[in-house]
């Protein structure tokens, strides 16, 4: 079975080409706009391996959807990678205090996204 990815990102060009490159890497993907349907998918009965999370989303934020998955018994060992277009160094303080794994900052290379590991 292949490693699911769970892509929380309102910029709809850019999750649409994470999505091709992830899926064309062998991962599946589930995709979310905005931070509440991301909950919904996240605790469904397909748990991510990952999630990539914009901070900056139309209905609640970033922030929020980490600290929630956080909290979550079943969820709070998913790595949670922020994916952002705030650099500053606050901004990376808050999402990594927030639970988050690693903090990426837009725009980024989509050069090499390898298979997922067995």
């Amino acid at each position: 079975m292949s490693k699911h990815i769970l892509i929380v990102e309102d910029e709809k060009d850019l999750s649409d080409t994470l999505e091709y490159n992830f899926k064309n890497a062998g991962y599946k993907v589930s995709m979310s706009l905005e931070g509440n349907k991301a909950i919904s998918l996240a605790t469904g009965k397909n748990n991510p391996d990952l999630v990539i999370l914009d901070l900056m989303l139309p209905d609640i934020s970033g922030l929020d959807v980490c600290h929630l998955i956080q909290k979550d018994e079943g969820l709070s060992q998913i790595p949670i990678l922020m994916l952002t277009a705030k650099g500053e160094e606050s901004d990376v303080v808050k999402g990594l205090e927030a639970g988050a794994d690693d903090y990426v900052i837009k725009p980024l290379s989509l050069i090499h996204i390898s298979e997922p590991t067995r």
